[in-house]
């Protein structure tokens, strides 16, 4: 399964993110107190809705015999006036695909793993874990 682990070095919001073979920063921008210098959390959010979007399109367009050329999808979130966060992707492919490509690669995103998962929420559970100085409690 999935595994990350997050670093904060006290450089105000800066976080260094890794899951054991590559890196990412999250932070948060300065008008909010952060330096700007990595992801804010909600942008990586997006960006995992957005990985999962084009790898699993660019398998199914794969397994069709489907060429997209260059594929790339823009994710804009907002919160509506009660609260509710909503997610909206824009999908562009190179290639010349017609209606009925397209309305089954519309069909298939809103399939996707991450989506699904997003869409149906997750049990999140927490726990104390060791303390990372030795002597500190």
């Amino acid at each position: 399964m999935a595994y990350a682990r997050i670093v904060s070095m006290a450089d105000n919001y800066l976080h260094h993110i890794s899951n054991g073979t590559f890196d990412v920063n999250a932070d948060e921008p300065a008008s909010l107190g952060g330096q700007g210098k990595g992801f804010a959390p909600f942008d990586l959010y997006l960006a995992s809705l957005a990985a999962c979007t084009a790898i699993t399109l660019r398998m199914y367009a794969q397994r069709k015999g489907w060429e997209l050329g260059e594929f790339h999808a823009e994710l804009r979130s907002e919160r509506d006036p009660d609260g509710r966060f909503h997610v909206h992707r824009i999908l562009h492919a190179s290639a010349a695909l017609d209606d009925a490509q397209w309305q089954r690669l519309l069909e298939v995103v809103e399939k996707t793993p991450v989506t699904l998962v997003m869409r149906e929420g997750a049990r999140i559970t927490s726990e104390r874990g060791q303390n990372a100085a030795p002597g500190r409690r």
